[in-house]
């Protein structure tokens, strides 16, 4: 993977940089971010750099035969440990389950660790990083690199480590091993030995902006506009949910928000009652989804109630209406009209019936956006 492949975080890949371009490369790196981040996609491209054999001012080339191998995930001198668990016959260990890593990643480096133990048909079982894999980081870092500059450990989750896996890990971090570079991908600091995270040099990940997942949502999975201002909403920077859902949502959930609060306001309850029945067929993640856009475009209107700089990016149309319902929004609403969809979606979760549910919510609404004297 190249630094180019990845939207935005250019602080981040300076940082990585310059690190090489110093001869500063640290034996062991933690890349943390939040679920959905760019962590382990910044440290595939980092690796990536770090053996490349015509190493670009910005970028590794991603021709030559180091590249063309790392890109796969197929070079000698790279290694993966990430969480596992037993299936059918095969024993939980990292090593077991190269194929499947690889294709995981061909589709894309922003899944989470559902989405991986999904993949491997592990059902509702958890996923570890075992005791088995103590032995494995001593026989990786036993052997020198084959054909590459660093030997390359990339550790996906380390919070996920068994104690005895965590403790030879440090053992190895305490006295690391030529030329063998540790990049640790965790998405929880204060779930790892302190003892391992005082040993890492620590490069922190934000979450993707709007921006970005919009640009990622239009380029790569061919999104139409409209939709990708509304799912980025929904997403909050995590690219992975953003990628699900922009498969997901099968409304235009703005247009139907807009429709709702317009007849809650005239106190329509007829074609409130008739909206009712698109919310019930929209399906129960439908649903949940567009409660969860409305809570972010009410948040929006509360921002722009206080000061409307607070609000950084948002589609015309969405703009337009956050100004005018902001009117209607005031510090005696705000905070109930935020409860009373938070309990909508409370319920709809817990199976509740969701036309009942629609119902109900609609008519708190409309009193509290417009109360009748």
């Amino acid at each position: 993977m190249q630094f180019s492949q990845i939207y935005g975080h250019q602080e981040t890949k300076r940082l990585l940089l310059n690190s090489v371009a110093a001869q500063h490369v640290a034996h062991a790196q933690l890349f943390l971010g939040a679920d959905g981040s760019a962590n382990l996609a910044l440290a595939l491209a980092y690796a990536q750099y770090l053996n490349c054999e015509d190493p670009q001012p910005r970028d590794s080339c991603g021709v030559c035969p180091s590249c063309n191998k790392i890109s796969k995930r197929i070079h000698p001198d790279l290694n993966f440990v990430m969480p596992v668990t037993k299936v059918k016959d095969q024993d939980a260990l990292s090593k077991n389950f190269v194929t499947q890593w690889r294709a995981f990643l061909s589709d894309s480096p922003y899944q989470t660790l559902n989405d991986w133990m999904q993949f491997i048909g592990a059902e509702n079982k958890q996923g570890t990083i075992p005791v088995g894999e103590s032995r494995e980081l001593v026989r990786m870092t036993s052997l020198k690199a084959f054909e590459a500059k660093y030997k390359v450990i990339v550790i996906w989750l380390p919070e996920l480590m068994n104690a005895s896996a965590a403790n030879a890990l440090l053992k190895l971090l305490e006295e690391p091993p030529a030329a063998t570079v540790f990049l640790l991908v965790s998405n929880a600091i204060d779930k790892i030995m302190p003892t391992i995270l005082s040993r890492t040099q620590l490069v922190k990940v934000r979450a993707f902006t709007d921006e970005e997942v919009i640009q990622y949502l239009l380029e790569q999975q061919g999104t139409e506009r409209e939709r990708a201002y509304q799912v980025v909403q929904l997403a909050d920077g995590n690219l992975q949910a953003a990628r699900v859902l922009s498969q997901e949502m099968t409304s235009d959930y703005f247009t139907f928000f807009l429709s709702w609060m317009r007849l809650c306001y005239n106190h329509k309850f007829d074609g409130v009652l008739e909206q009712s029945e698109d919310f019930q067929k929209l399906g129960r993640e439908n649903q949940k989804n567009f409660l969860q856009f409305a809570l972010g475009l009410l948040r929006k209107v509360l921002l722009y109630g206080v000061d409307s700089k607070l609000i950084a990016f948002l589609p015309p149309p969405e703009l337009d209406f956050v100004q005018k319902f902001a009117k209607l929004i005031h510090q005696g609403n705000g905070a109930q009209l935020t409860q009373e969809l938070n309990d909508a979606h409370y319920h709809i979760e817990r199976n509740a019936h969701p036309k009942i549910t629609f119902l109900n919510t609609s008519i708190q609404i409309a009193q509290l956006i417009r109360p009748v004297a």
